[in-house]
C-alpha cells in the first residue's frame, strides 16, 4: 500500500503552533482554581464526616492533576466557565465541625454557598464578608451559635439568608438593613434577643421576613409597613410587646401573617381588614383587647384566622359570615359575648370551627348544620342554652363536637348517630336531660364519649358496646340507673371508663375482666351490690381501681394482687367483709382506701410494699392486731387513718420517726404504752389523733417541739402528770383536745401563745389552780371546755377578748367571786355553761348586750339578786341559786320589784284600765236585763189576776200561798248565786240571794216583793 505523504507546508504550520502553545505562560484561573480545591480540602480534613457523605467524593488531587476534576468529580461543587467554584451545595451532608479552617479568603468568585442540615457549630466567622458575591446563603438546621456577624450586611448582592434553625444568640445586626437586594430573610428557631432593627424597613424587595421563635423583645418596627412587596412575616412566638403598627395595612401583597405566641396588647388594627390577599392571619397567645373588627369580613381570600387566647371583647361580627374560602376559624379563649352569627352557617368551606372558652350566650344557631365540611367543632365553656340541634347530624365529616361546659339542654339527638367519621363527642357538663340515644351506638368510629355531670335518666344503651374504637366512656354525675351491661366487656380498647356518681344497681360485670387495656375504672358512689368479680384481676393496666360508696358485699378478691400496675385502689364504704389479701401488700400501690367497711384480721405484713405508699385509709373497720412492721417506717406515706377498729401493741413502737408524714390518725382502738418522745421529729406533722385508747404515762414534753402541729387530740386515756409549758411553742396549733384523762396541775401560761387556736378541750381531768390571763391572746378560738377539773379563783375578765367564742363550758369546777362583766364583749356565742361553781355576786346586766338565742347556764352557784330582764333569761337554767330573784319563772320577786309594783301609778292605773270596762259592762247588762223583763211584765198584767198574795220575811224571804188561786210570777236577774223562781198555787220555794221581780196589783206587796 503506498504512503501518504504530508506536505512540507502543513508540517511546518503545526511545529509553529505547538512551539507558541508551549512558550506561552499559563492563566491565572488554573492556579486559582487549584488553590480552591486545596482550601476546601483543609478544611474537609478539619470535619468529622460520614462515609457516605457528598464529601467522599472530594479525593485529593494527584501531583500535576488537572484543575477541573474539583469541577467535574467533586459532589456539591459547582463552576463558572472560568473553572473556579461558584456554587457549594453541601446540604444534609452529614458534616461535623467548624467553619474555622474554611477559605473565605480563596473563595471570592462563590454566589451560591449552602452547608444545611448537618452539624456544624461554633460562631460563623466575619470572614464571611470576603465573599461579597455571594446571591444565596443558607446555614440553616445546623448548631451554629455566636451572633450575626454585623459584616453580613456587606454582602450586598445577597437575595437569600437563611440562618434559621440554629444557636445563634445576640441581637439582629441593624446593618442586615444595607442588603437592599434581598428577597428571603429566615431568622427562626434561634436564641435571638434584643429589638428588630427600624432598618429593617429599608429592604424593599423582600418578599419574606421570618424571626419567629426566638427572644425577641420590645416592638414591632411600624417601619416594617415600607415593605410592600412582602407575602410572608413571621414573628411568631418571641417575646414582642406594644401594638400591633397600624402601618401593617400597607402590606398589601401580604399572605401570610404570623405574630403570635407574643406579649402584644391593644386592639387589632382595622386596617388589616385592607390586606385583601391575606390566605393567614394568625395572632393568638397575645394580650390583644377590643372587638374583632367588622373589616375583617373583606378578607375573602383567608383560609386561617387565628385570634385565640387573647382578651378580645364584644360581638362576633356577622360580616365573617362573607369569608366563604376560611378553612380555619379560632376564636377560642377570649371574652367574645352576644350570639354565635347565623351567618357562619355561609362558610361553607369551613374545616375547623373554634370558639370555646368565651362569653357567648344564646343558642347555637342551626346553621352550623349546613357545613358539611365541618372536620372540628368545638364551643365548650361558654354560656349557651337550648337544644343541640337535629341538625347537626347532617355533618358527615365531623371528627370532633365538643359543646361541654355550658348550659344546653333537651335531649340528645338521635341524629347524632349519623355522624359515623367521630372521634370525640363531649356534651359533659350541661343541663341535658332524657336518655342517651341507643343510636349513638353507630358510632363506630368514636375514641373518646363524655356526656358527665347532666341530668340524663334511664339505663345505659347496650348499643355502646359495639363501639370496640372507644378509648375514653366518661357519664359519671348524672342520674342514670339500671345494670352495667356485660356488653360493655368488649370495648377491648378502653382506657378510661368512668359511670361514677350515679344510681346504677345490679352486680358489677365479670365480662369487665376483658377490659386488658383499662387504666381507669370508676364505678364509685351508685347502688352496686354483690361481689368484686374475680375476673377483675386480669386488668393488668389498671391503674385507678374505684368502687367506693356503693352496697359491695363479700370479700376482696385475692386476684387483685396481680394488678402490678395499680397506684389508687378505693373500696370505702362498701360492706365488704373477711380478711384483706396478703397479696394486696405486694403492690406498689400510692392510695389505699377502704375504710367504712366489715373487714376484720391483720393488715398485710408487706403493706407499704416499696415505700410508695402515700395515702391509706382504713378506719371504720373490725381490723385487729398490730400495725405491720413494713407500715411502721413507710417513708412517703403523707396521711394515715387507722381510726374506729380494734389495732393493738404498744404505740410507742408502732411507729416509726417518718418525714413525710402529715396526718395520723390512730383513734379509738386499743393500743397502749406511752407517748414517744422521738415523735417530736415529726417534722411535718400537722395531725395528731391518739383518742379513746390506752395510753399511759406523761406528755412528753419534747411534743412542744413539733411545730408544724395544728391539731393534737390525745383525749380519752389515761395520761397523768401535766400539760407540759413546752406546748406554747406550737405556734400553728388548732384544735387541742386533752379531755377526759387524769393531768394534774395548772393550765400552762404558756398555752396563750398558742393564738391561732380554735378548739381547747380540757375537761374531765383534774388540773387546778386558776384559769390563765393569757387566754386573751386566743383571738381565734370558737371552742372552749375546761368543765369537770378543780379550777379556782375568778373568771378573768380576759375571757372577753374571745370574740369568736360560740361555745363556752367552765362548768362543775371551783370558780369563784362575779362573773366578768366583759362577758358582753362574747357576741358570737351560743351557748354558755357556768354551772356548779362557786360563782357569787349578781348576773351582771352585760348580759342584755348579748345577741338573743343563747343557752345559758348559770345554774348551782352561789348568785344573788335581781335576774336581768332580757330574753337570755326566759330559758335560761338559772335553779340551785337560791339568792336569785326576778320576774322569771320559779323565782320569787325581788323586794323592789314589789314595792315599785305598789306604788307604781302605771300599775294603779292598769287596774283602773282593768276594773272599769268590766263594771261598766255589769252596769249595762243590768240595765238591759230590767228593760226586758219590765217590758215582759206589762204583757202578763193584762192576762193575770190581781189578788196575789206574798209574804216576806225578814233576811230568808218566803213566797207562799195567798188568798187567790192565781200563780206568782217571778224571773230571775243575772246574778251568779241566785236560782229561778216561779210560785203556784199549789207550791212554796225558799229562796236566798236573790232578786225577784213580781207582778202584783196590790202595793202593799208590791213593797214587800221590792225588797226581796
Amino acid at each position: 500500500m503506498a504512503k501518504q505523504i504530508i506536505p512540507s507546508s502543513n508540517i511546518f504550520f503545526f511545529s509553529v503552533t505547538l512551539l507558541i502553545i508551549t512558550l506561552s505562560p499559563v492563566p491565572n484561573i488554573t492556579s486559582a482554581s487549584l488553590d480552591e480545591s486545596n482550601g476546601l480540602l483543609k478544611w474537609k480534613a478539619s470535619l468529622h464526616i460520614p462515609n457516605n457523605s457528598l464529601l467522599s467524593s472530594w479525593l485529593p488531587l494527584p501531583m500535576n492533576s488537572s484543575a477541573s476534576i474539583p469541577c467535574t468529580s467533586w459532589l456539591g461543587v459547582v463552576c463558572n466557565a472560568d473553572g473556579s467554584i461558584q456554587k457549594l451545595n453541601l446540604t444534609s451532608s452529614g458534616l461535623n465541625g467548624t467553619l474555622y479552617r474554611f477559605s473565605f479568603s480563596l473563595l471570592h468568585n462563590i454566589t451560591h454557598f449552602d452547608l444545611s442540615v448537618n452539624n456544624l457549630f461554633g460562631p460563623i466567622p466575619p470572614e464571611i464578608r470576603l465573599l461579597s458575591k455571594l446571591v444565596y446563603l443558607s446555614f440553616s438546621e445546623n448548631k451554629f451559635s455566636g451572633v450575626i456577624p454585623p459584616e453580613i450586611g456587606n454582602l450586598h448582592q445577597l437575595t437569600i439568608l437563611y440562618l434559621y434553625s440554629n444557636n445563634i444568640s445576640g441581637s439582629i445586626p441593624s446593618s442586615l438593613g444595607d442588603l437592599t437586594s434581598l428577597n428571603v430573610l429566615y431568622l427562626d428557631h434561634n436564641q435571638l434577643s434584643g429589638l428588630i432593627p427600624i432598618e429593617l424597613g429599608n429592604l424593599k424587595s423582600l418578599t419574606d421576613l421570618g424571626a419567629a421563635d426566638n427572644l425577641l423583645s420590645g416592638s414591632i418596627p411600624s417601619s416594617l409597613g415600607n415593605l410592600t412587596s412582602l407575602n410572608i412575616l413571621y414573628l411568631d412566638h418571641n417575646q414582642l410587646s406594644g401594638l400591633i403598627p397600624v402601618e401593617l395595612g400597607n402590606l398589601k401583597s401580604l399572605i401570610n401573617l404570623a405574630v403570635s405566641s407574643n406579649e402584644l396588647s391593644g386592639s387589632i388594627p382595622s386596617s388589616l381588614g385592607n390586606l385583601t390577599s391575606l390566605n393567614v392571619i394568625v395572632l393568638y397567645e397575645n394580650q390583644l383587647s377590643g372587638p374583632i373588627h367588622i373589616e375583617f369580613g373583606n378578607l375573602k381570600s383567608l383560609n386561617d384566622f387565628d385570634v385565640s387566647n387573647n382578651q378580645l371583647s364584644g360581638s362576633i361580627p356577622s360580616s365573617l359570615g362573607n369569608l366563604t374560602s376560611l378553612n380555619i376559624l379560632y376564636l377560642n379563649h377570649n371574652q367574645l359575648s352576644g350570639l354565635i352569627p347565623v351567618e357562619l352557617g355561609n362558610l361553607k368551606s369551613l374545616i375547623n370551627l373554634a370558639v370555646s372558652s368565651n362569653e357567648l350566650s344564646g343558642s347555637i344557631p342551626s346553621s352550623l348544620g349546613n357545613l358539611t365540611s365541618l372536620n372540628v367543632i368545638v364551643l365548650y365553656e361558654n354560656q349557651l342554652s337550648g337544644p343541640i340541634h337535629i341538625e347537626f347530624g347532617n355533618l358527615k365529616s365531623l371528627n370532633d363536637f365538643d359543646v361541654s361546659n355550658n348550659q344546653l339542654s333537651g335531649s340528645i339527638p338521635s341524629s347524632l348517630g349519623n355522624l359515623t367519621s367521630l372521634n370525640i363527642l363531649y356534651l359533659n357538663h350541661n343541663q341535658l336531660s332524657g336518655l342517651i340515644p341507643v343510636e349513638l351506638g353507630n358510632l363506630k368510629s368514636l375514641i373518646n364519649l363524655a356526656v358527665s355531670s347532666n341530668e340524663l335518666s334511664g339505663s345505659i344503651p347496650s348499643s355502646l358496646g359495639n363501639l370496640t374504637s372507644l378509648n375514653v366512656i366518661v357519664l359519671y354525675e348524672n342520674q342514670l340507673s339500671g345494670p352495667i351491661h356485660i356488653e360493655f366487656g368488649n370495648l377491648k380498647s378502653l382506657i378510661d371508663f368512668d359511670v361514677s356518681n350515679n344510681q346504677l344497681s345490679g352486680s358489677i360485670p365479670s365480662s369487665l375482666g376483658n377490659l386488658t387495656s383499662l387504666n381507669i375504672l370508676f364505678l364509685h358512689h351508685n347502688q352496686l351490690s354483690g361481689p368484686i368479680p374475680i375476673e377483675l384481676g386480669n386488668l393488668k393496666s389498671l391503674i385507678y381501681f374505684m368502687v367506693h360508696n356503693n352496697q359491695l358485699s363479700g370479700s376482696i378478691p385475692s386476684s387483685l394482687a396481680n394488678l402490678n400496675n395499680l397506684k389508687y385502689l378505693y373500696f370505702r364504704g362498701n360492706n365488704l367483709s373477711g380478711w384483706i389479701p396478703q397479696g394486696l401488700g405486694n403492690l406498689d400501690l400510692l392510695d389505699l382506701q377502704i375504710s367504712e367497711n366489715q373487714l376484720t384480721g391483720h393488715l398485710p405484713e408487706n403493706l407499704c410494699h416499696g415505700g410508695k405508699l402515700q395515702k391509706l385509709s382504713l378506719s371504720g373497720n373490725q381490723l385487729s392486731g398490730p400495725i405491720p412492721r413494713g407500715l411502721r417506717n413507710c417513708p412517703n406515706l403523707t396521711r394515715a387513718f387507722f381510726d374506729h377498729n380494734q389495732f393493738t401493741g404498744d404505740i410507742s413502737t408502732s411507729f416509726g420517726v417518718s418525714q413525710s408524714l402529715v396526718y395520723l390518725d390512730l383513734s379509738h382502738n386499743k393500743f397502749y404504752g406511752q407517748l414517744s418522745q422521738n415523735w417530736s421529729k415529726w417534722k411535718n406533722l400537722t395531725s395528731l389523733l391518739m383518742g379513746y385508747n390506752n395510753i399511759s404515762g406523761r406528755i412528753p414534753p419534747e411534743f412542744g417541739n413539733s411545730t408544724q402541729l395544728q391539731r393534737l387530740d390525745l383525749s380519752s386515756n389515761n395520761l397523768v402528770g401535766v400539760i407540759p409549758k413546752e406546748f406554747g411553742r406550737m405556734k400553728k396549733m388548732l384544735n387541742l383536745s386533752l379531755a377526759d384523762n387524769q393531768l394534774s396541775g395548772i393550765i400552762p401560761q404558756e398555752l396563750g401563745s398558742c393564738e391561732l387556736l380554735e378548739l381547747l378541750d380540757l375537761s374531765r381531768n383534774r388540773l387546778s389552780g386558776s384559769i390563765p390571763k393569757s387566754i386573751g391572746q386566743w383571738k381565734h378560738i370558737h371552742y372552749l371546755n375546761l368543765s369537770k377539773n378543780k379550777l379556782s379563783a375568778k373568771i378573768p375578765s380576759e375571757i372577753g377578748k374571745l370574740v369568736q367564742l360560740t361555745e363556752l363550758d367552765l362548768s362543775h369546777n371551783l370558780l369563784k367571786e362575779e362573773i366578768p362583766s366583759d362577758v358582753q364583749s362574747l357576741l358570737s356565742l351560743q351557748k354558755m355553761d357556768l354551772s356548779h361553781n362557786r360563782l357569787s355576786g349578781s348576773i351582771p346586766n352585760a348580759f342584755t348586750n348579748l345577741p338573743s338565742g343563747i343557752d345559758i347556764d348559770l345554774s348551782y352557784n352561789e348568785l344573788t339578786g335581781l335576774v336581768p330582764p332580757c330574753a337570755n333569761f326566759v330559758y335560761a337554767s338559772i335553779q340551785g341559786n337560791s339568792g336569785l330573784c326576778g320576774n322569771v319563772t320559779g323565782l320569787k320577786l325581788c323586794a323592789s320589784q314589789i314595792i315599785k309594783k305598789k306604788h307604781d301609778p302605771f300599775h294603779h292605773r292598769l287596774i283602773l284600765v282593768i276594773i272599769l270596762p268590766l263594771i261598766g259592762a255589769f252596769l249595762l247588762a243590768l240595765f238591759t236585763y230590767c228593760l226586758i223583763a219590765c217590758r215582759k211584765q206589762k204583757r202578763n198584767s193584762s192576762q193575770k189576776p190581781m189578788d196575789e198574795e206574798v209574804i216576806c220575811y225578814g233576811n230568808r224571804r218566803r213566797a207562799g200561798y195567798g188568798k187567790s188561786t192565781s200563780k206568782l210570777q217571778a224571773m230571775r236577774i243575772n246574778d251568779d248565786n241566785s236560782h229561778g223562781l216561779r210560785v203556784d198555787d199549789d207550791k212554796a220555794i225558799a229562796v236566798t240571794r236573790f232578786a225577784m221581780v213580781v207582778r202584783v196589783d196590790d202595793e202593799e206587796n208590791r213593797q214587800c216583793l221590792a225588797q226581796v
